[in-house]
C-alpha cells in the first residue's frame, strides 16, 4: 500500500524541517515501545480512523498509543501486544485512504478572534469566550495533531493566512461515526474510555485522564444524564482541592479553551462527567480533578454515541 507522508518525519519530530517526498511503500513498519517517526504516525492516523484513538497525533510511541493498540487488537480478536503486529497491520491496511492529505486553510480558520487564555480561573471568568489562542491551535485540534509536529511538517508555511496549503493527518471528522453505545466503560488501570455495543463488543476507545489521589475516580455503576455541547463552566472553588483561597464561584464562558472543552457528558454521580479539555497533549499523561477528561475531538465522538440513560461503568 502506498501512502503520502514525509520521509523525514522522524527528523521533523526531532526539530529538523521536513518536506513532502515521493510516496513510499512499507505496509508494516515497526511500531512498539521507543518507536518514533513515519510508522508511528501512520499507525496513529489509521487507529484514529478506526475510533481507537491514540489521542494527540505526535509520531511518538507513548502510553496512549499503547492503549489504543491493545484495545484495537483485543476488539479484532488479534494477539494483544505492546507491538503493532503483522496481523494487526493487515487489518489496519484494509483502510487504503491516504494517511496524509493537503488542506487549504479557509477564511473561517483564520477569522478568530484569537486570545491568550490566562491560567487563573478568576481571570478566565472575565473573558467573553474561551476560544482558540491561535489559528495553529485551531488547525492542530481540527486534525488531531500536536501543534509542534504540524509546524515541522509545514516548515515555512503560514497558519494564519487563508489559501495556504498545508500537509495534515487525514483524520475522520468526529461527527461521522453514527454508531451508538449501549454501555460506556471507564478504566483507571489503562486510562481509557470505551464505547460498547449491545453485544459487549468495543466499538470505540479513547485515552483519558481519570482522577487523582485527591479526587479518585468514583468507581461504580452510573448512567449518563445528558450531553451539553459548547458548555459554560460553573466554577466552584470548594470542589477543587488546589483552588486559591481568594477564589469565588464564577461562570466561565464557553469555547474550546473552557476547562471542560467543547462538550460535557453528565454522569448521575453529582459533579462528575466526561468532558473535553483545552490541553489535548496532557490527556492520559496527567491527573484530573476526579472527572474523566478526553481530547475535545474524542469527547465529541463519544457524545454522538451516547444518550440519557446510557449506562456508565467506572472501574479500577
Amino acid at each position: 500500500m502506498k501512502w503520502m507522508l514525509p520521509v523525514l518525519l522522524a527528523l521533523a519530530i526531532s526539530g529538523v524541517a521536513a518536506q513532502p517526498s515521493e510516496q513510499v511503500e512499507n505496509p508494516a513498519p515497526t511500531v512498539g515501545p521507543g518507536s518514533k517517526g513515519e510508522g508511528v504516525l501512520r499507525a496513529q492516523v489509521l487507529l484514529d480512523r478506526r475510533s481507537f484513538s491514540p489521542g494527540e497525533i505526535d509520531g511518538a510511541y507513548g502510553p496512549n498509543l499503547r492503549a489504543a493498540l491493545r484495545g484495537f487488537q483485543a476488539a479484532y480478536n488479534l494477539p494483544v501486544s505492546d507491538v503493532l503486529t503483522a496481523e494487526a497491520w493487515a487489518v489496519l491496511n484494509r483502510d487504503t485512504a491516504p494517511v496524509m492529505t493537503t488542506y487549504e486553510i479557509s477564511e473561517e480558520d483564520v477569522a478568530g478572534p484569537f486570545e491568550t487564555i490566562p491560567e487563573d480561573m478568576m481571570r478566565k471568568s472575565k473573558l467573553g469566550v474561551l476560544g482558540y489562542s491561535s489559528a495553529l491551535e485551531l488547525l492542530a485540534e481540527k486534525f488531531h495533531v500536536n501543534p509542534a509536529v504540524l509546524k515541522r511538517l509545514n516548515e515555512g508555511k503560514s497558519f494564519d493566512r487563508s489559501g495556504e496549503k498545508i500537509l495534515v493527518p487525514n483524520v475522520v471528522p468526529a461527527t461521522q461515526d453514527t454508531r451508538k453505545a449501549a454501555t460506556v466503560v471507564v478504566r483507571r488501570s489503562d486510562m481509557t474510555v470505551s464505547a460498547l455495543d449491545d453485544t459487549g463488543n468495543v466499538i470505540a476507545q479513547f485515552p483519558a485522564s481519570v482522577g487523582s489521589e485527591h479526587d479518585p475516580l468514583p468507581v461504580g455503576k452510573w448512567k449518563i444524564e445528558g450531553v451539553a455541547r459548547n458548555p459554560k463552566f460553573h466554577y466552584n472553588p470548594k470542589l477543587f482541592w488546589d483552588a486559591e483561597a481568594s477564589h469565588s464561584k464564577a461562570t466561565i464562558a464557553a469555547g474550546p479553551n473552557n476547562p471542560v472543552g467543547v462538550v460535557w457528558i453528565e454522569l448521575s454521580k453529582p459533579h462528575y462527567g466526561i468532558h473535553g479539555t483545552p490541553e489535548p497533549g496532557r490527556v492520559g499523561h496527567t491527573q484530573s480533578h476526579g472527572c474523566i477528561r478526553l481530547t475535545n475531538w474524542d469527547a465529541l465522538r463519544l457524545a454522538a454515541m451516547v444518550a440519557p440513560g446510557t449506562p456508565a461503568d467506572l472501574r479500577e
